[in-house]
């Protein structure tokens, strides 16, 4: 025969639960792996970092749409946690009774006893109590699903959606439809592709802007958070999971704030940081300190600019496309083949530095990019001293800074760059050195130069007389 009806409830005070199959992970470790994840660490790395798989890792990421919501809020002590159970089960096992349990642990009597009936195994029929079935099903009973406001109410994901995802119309109304684009995949938006049009508007907008639409309607107002949750936590229900395509950023999931403000500069080390660059560059009295960087064009072309710190003399590189560009497929992390990879970059700078006299290459500053990741083999090639500016701090190379905007005037963005050759760079080159400069009391960069440069020689001469 089996058991009577309502067994179970008589026995743990608790309605049945179902079969929890293989116990799942226990919050707290999910806890800890979002707070690897804020740390910078992707999915699988800090899946391994508190002990679970990689699969376990990027299934919660997936799941939580790479938002973290409660998770990063520590729990209280109101609540056992998960070593308490351990540690009643232990001293259960050793026979200990209710009040030495709750006296060890700090914990009201009645506490413990109430744990013992309510979260035991039953598999036997009898309350055989373990610390990891404890704690699932406590986490089990926690779990308080409460329904989107979005899902609750229509007009306001209505008025949310059309301002996500609406149509672009002209000034009497007709819609446009923009570019065909293909369907959403569940991924991040296509790379150097056409998007969909769609209004646009950022959660932010659409939160700040219900108050003013609708003053007089309380019913009518819901926190940006609350959206960004609604298209990327799986379970909300309440907005398409293809709407984060009309996001601004069109990320599938969303990117952790420590990930984001991750950069690929491994090739920048502190020893070669702005922070470590003599004193002698920043009052520009002595030439031969060098800042550059690349200017963009489409179809990915480029062309790289060097300005003198004290003269602003400039000299612009040729970055020729590479053989086989535009024919062979591109490989992932294959060969720059569209001119500016860091070989290709490396031996141009070298090229160009050479024909400088040595007084003339005393340092570089250059923008963090990847170009240069063989800056180390340039100072050997070149003997010129390699520096990299901070993040997101132009101002620190604001010659070239201020150069590269003069040079859009002969190189506009959104053209191709590729068509210029070195002769043509040349010729733009010297019209910029040709010009004269407030801050070199009217004189042309070249004529300061050759100022510089007939010191430097009069220098010269004086030593060895």
């Amino acid at each position: 025969m089996g058991r009577p009806a309502g067994w179970m409830k008589e026995l743990t005070g608790r309605a049945p639960m179902k079969s929890p199959g293989a116990p799942s992970l226990r919050r707290d470790v999910e806890r800890l792996f979002w707070r690897e994840i804020a740390e910078g660490l992707t999915s699988e790395e800090a899946g391994l970092a508190v002990g679970a798989s990689q699969a376990a890792g990027s299934r919660w990421f997936r799941e939580r749409g790479g938002m973290p919501t409660f998770m990063v809020v520590p729990l209280t002590g109101r609540y056992l946690s998960f070593e308490e159970r351990d540690e009643i089960a232990m001293l259960r096992a050793q026979g200990a009774g209710v009040r030495e349990i709750a006296r060890r642990l700090g914990r009201d009597p009645s506490t413990i006893s109430r744990e013992l009936r309510r979260n035991a195994a039953t598999r036997g029929g009898k309350l055989e109590y373990r610390g990891s079935v404890a704690q699932w099903k406590a986490e089990l009973m926690a779990r308080r699903p409460k329904t989107a406001k979005l899902v609750e109410n229509p007009r306001l994901r209505e008025y949310v959606q059309e301002r996500l995802c609406g149509q672009v119309c002209r000034s009497e109304g007709t819609p446009v439809p923009g570019p065909a684009t293909a369907p959403w995949k569940g991924r991040n938006k296509p790379r150097r592709q056409d998007r969909r049009w769609a209004t646009a508007w950022s959660p932010e907008q659409i939160s700040n802007r219900l108050p003013i639409d609708f003053p007089d309607d309380e019913s009518m107002r819901i926190s940006h958070e609350a959206i960004y949750q609604a298209l990327y936590v799986q379970g909300r229900g309440a907005l398409r999971r293809e709407l984060v395509a009309c996001l601004r950023t069109g990320r599938a999931l969303r990117v952790p704030r420590a990930r984001s403000r991750q950069r690929p500069g491994g090739h920048v080390t502190p020893e070669v940081m702005i922070s470590e660059r003599p004193a002698e560059v920043e009052d520009r009295a002595i030439p031969g300190h060098w800042e550059g960087d690349l200017i963009i064009g489409t179809d990915r072309s480029a062309i790289g600019t060097l300005v003198e710190r004290t003269t602003r003399f400039t000299m612009l590189i040729h970055l020729p496309r590479m053989q086989g560009y535009g024919i062979e497929a591109r490989v992932k992390n294959g060969p720059a083949l569209a001119g500016y990879g860091a070989e290709a970059m490396r031996e141009a700078l070298a090229a160009q530095m050479t024909t400088m006299p040595e007084q003339l290459r005393r340092s570089l500053t250059w923008d963090r990019g990847k170009e240069l990741a063989q800056h180390a083999q340039l100072k050997v090639d070149t003997g010129i001293v390699i520096f990299f500016a901070d993040p997101h701090s132009p101002w620190q190379r604001g010659s070239n800074e201020n150069t590269n905007g003069l040079l859009r005037q002969y190189f506009p963005k959104g053209t191709d760059l590729s068509r210029w050759n070195a002769e043509d760079l040349r010729a733009v080159a010297a019209t910029l050195n040709a010009r004269p400069r407030k801050t070199l009391q009217w004189k042309t960069p070249a004529e300061a130069l050759d100022d510089q440069l007939a010191s430097l020689q009069q220098a010269g001469v004086a030593s060895t007389g």
